[in-house]
């Protein structure tokens, strides 16, 4: 019997298990610290496209491209350690996630639409 090959995912998730271990910072990463974190992540990210247009948000500055990389990661990161500390399967609640969207948002009802499901 062959073992299943580990998901990016839980590669991650142990990776960054691992990387807060080997620091003890553990004692830190509890679900509310984690949050707050990602909390400022997420402003990193807003900063690089505040005051961008619309075209060059689509066509972002490539002087900028690593700054973009990196603040992605720190979010995905952020989130797995989150789920972890929380025992949350993200890989299973994001595909959870999006069959459930695709019932609430289906095609012939929201095509070309940017409203609600309720308002459908």
């Amino acid at each position: 019997m062959t073992d299943k090959p580990q998901s990016a995912f839980l590669r991650l998730q142990s990776d960054m298990a691992e990387f807060a271990r080997e620091r003890d910072w553990e004692q830190f990463h509890n679900p509310k610290n984690l949050v707050m974190a990602l909390s400022g992540e997420v402003g990193e990210l807003s900063e690089l496209f505040q005051w961008l247009t619309p075209d060059q948000a689509d066509n972002f500055p490539p002087e900028k491209r690593q700054a973009l990389e990196h603040e992605l990661a720190d979010i995905q990161l952020y989130l797995i350690r989150i789920a972890d500390r929380c025992g949350v399967d993200l890989e299973k609640a994001c595909n959870e996630k999006i069959e459930h969207n695709r019932k609430k948002y289906p095609p012939e009802k929201c095509f070309g639409r940017a409203v609600k499901y309720n308002e459908l």
